[in-house]
């Protein structure tokens, strides 16, 4: 398995397991993918040409374009987007309603659907959950610290078991899916309280009862119902 993800696993999982308040190991090993994704795109990736020819053809997301332009490196955007807008441009130039051999709305469309950083984000994650499901399936000291992470999210729970499905023997996988049971639903089980409690706190019978861990239960709510992905 590749050690370039293998040692990111136990880094981001240790510290999960000492900090409850990490929360998801696999959504900030998600957000570091993004991180080294933005940072090479405005760095070191940026004058490739085999790169530059991806992005002019993929382009950004809303969302990823955003966070790059809160970045420092604003120049490496604008020459990325320059030369983005460049290719687009070449493509209508002829025809402003028909890009050589199909619509320009296809054209439009197609950037509606791509993204680049995203696309790397994906691909770099497979690799990842693959060598969780590796680590886990060799190292019985990594199945202790999966047991004591604080929770996982929905999504990538989700995408554990998939893994874990195609990846796993029918004995392990019924093993894997029962300790990454054991993480989610007692997790999953202490929410649904804590939310209940907030509800309840604006009625005016609670009001001077304790918040308890009730307080950011919408926010944690959020985060394990659709994960805590992206860069701040």
């Amino acid at each position: 398995m590749e050690q370039i993800y293998t040692i990111p696993i136990n880094e981001h999982f240790d510290a999960a397991a000492k900090d409850p308040s990490c929360g998801c190991p696999l959504c900030s090993l998600t957000r570091m993918l993004e991180e080294n994704e933005i940072d090479l795109i405005l760095g070191a990736s940026m004058m490739e040409p085999e790169v530059r020819i991806k992005t002019n053809r993929e382009g950004f997301c809303e969302l990823h374009s955003r966070i790059m332009f809160t970045r420092k490196n604003r120049l490496g955007m604008a020459l990325t987007l320059e030369s983005h807008l460049d290719e687009l441009r070449k493509e209508v130039r002829d025809n402003p309603l028909l890009v050589p051999g199909f619509p320009a709305r296809q054209r439009i469309s197609s950037l509606e659907e791509t993204c680049y950083v995203c696309r790397r984000i994906a691909g770099n994650y497979e690799h990842l959950t693959e060598n969780l499901i590796y680590i886990w399936q060799n190292d019985p000291g990594f199945r202790e610290k999966f047991l004591k992470q604080p929770y996982f999210c929905l999504p990538h729970w989700k995408a554990m078991l998939e893994k874990a499905k195609i990846r796993l023997s029918r004995k392990e996988n019924a093993e894997f899916v029962r300790a990454a049971s054991s993480v989610v639903l007692p997790y999953f089980d202490s929410l649904r309280e804590d939310i209940s409690w907030f509800c309840k706190k604006f009625d005016y019978r609670y009001a001077d009862e304790p918040w308890g861990n009730s307080k950011d239960s919408v926010d944690r709510a959020i985060k394990f119902l659709r994960g805590d992905f992206h860069t701040k």
